[in-house]
């Protein structure tokens, strides 16, 4: 049979899937931290973003962070007194679920809990498809303004025209009025709410909205890092510090390392 003479698609970027030898590189990373280092910290990521975690590695550059897969997090830990690698640090492990990773340091408790507690309202973004809504927001009837009424009008501007078929297609009853935004009233007038609703507190946010939030500019992800427990060196001893932080996220996160 003839070879086929159409057009192949040739991918010019290759991703480079991880092997057992990345995972056995992250197992002996975390092993070799655990007699160099004074504590090991459990810490959980809400509303993760690579870029804030990047910012972190590098304020903590005097220590090592592992965010890798929470099994094989536990494995290089140990599961029991058995088989644990260092005295009681296998008592970790039970915090080792969800959006979770390690972090290895010499600075004590009282140094790290409150820098990393300092990092909320810090490091705020755009929300993303899935997220819960932190608060309502509620664009007025009337003129459209860029940030939605989350400001006054008279320290705001109006919504640029070009965006008016965009807020239509996402369910917005706008229409053009003298070359402005509007936002109209429903036949039957206007809601309780005074405006549209684009989400209520407790919302799971799906992609429309998210899209909306983000047009007028807000902001409702805070990326924050909360401590579950971590283990000493001298005392070999797990203190826990908010070990309900990471309650209802999803089983497992990403593999990586510093």
């Amino acid at each position: 049979m003839p070879k086929s003479k159409r057009s192949k698609v040739v991918h010019m970027t290759q991703v480079n899937k991880k092997t057992r030898e990345n995972k056995e590189r992250l197992f002996e990373n975390i092993r070799e931290c655990i007699p160099q280092y004074q504590y090991c910290f459990v810490f959980g990521v809400d509303n993760m973003r690579n870029t804030y975690l990047k910012d972190v590695r590098q304020e903590l550059s005097d220590s090592r962070l592992f965010f890798g897969k929470t099994k094989l997090m536990a494995r290089a830990l140990g599961h029991g007194p058995e088989d644990s690698y260092a005295d009681n640090i296998f008592q970790l492990t039970p915090y080792l679920r969800g959006t979770v990773g390690l972090l290895f340091t010499n600075r004590t408790p009282e140094q790290l809990l409150p820098y990393l507690e300092n990092l909320a309202g810090e490091k705020v973004d755009f929300a993303r498809a899935g997220a819960t809504a932190p608060r309502s927001f509620v664009v007025p009837y009337g003129t459209v303004y860029s940030t939605g009424g989350e400001v006054p009008a008279e320290h705001d501007v109006p919504l640029g025209h070009t965006l008016e078929p965009e807020l239509r297609r996402l369910g917005m009853p706008v229409r053009m009025v003298k070359g402005r935004v509007e936002l109209e009233q429903g036949p039957e007038g206007g809601n309780e709410d005074g405006g549209y609703v684009v989400c209520r507190e407790g919302d799971v946010l799906d992609s429309r909205q998210t899209r909306l939030l983000k047009l007028f500019g807000i902001c409702m992800s805070e990326f924050t890092i909360k401590v579950l427990a971590y283990w000493s060196a001298a005392t070999t001893k797990v203190t826990p510090v908010d070990p309900e932080a990471m309650d209802g996220v999803e089983e497992d996160g990403d593999e990586g390392s510093d």
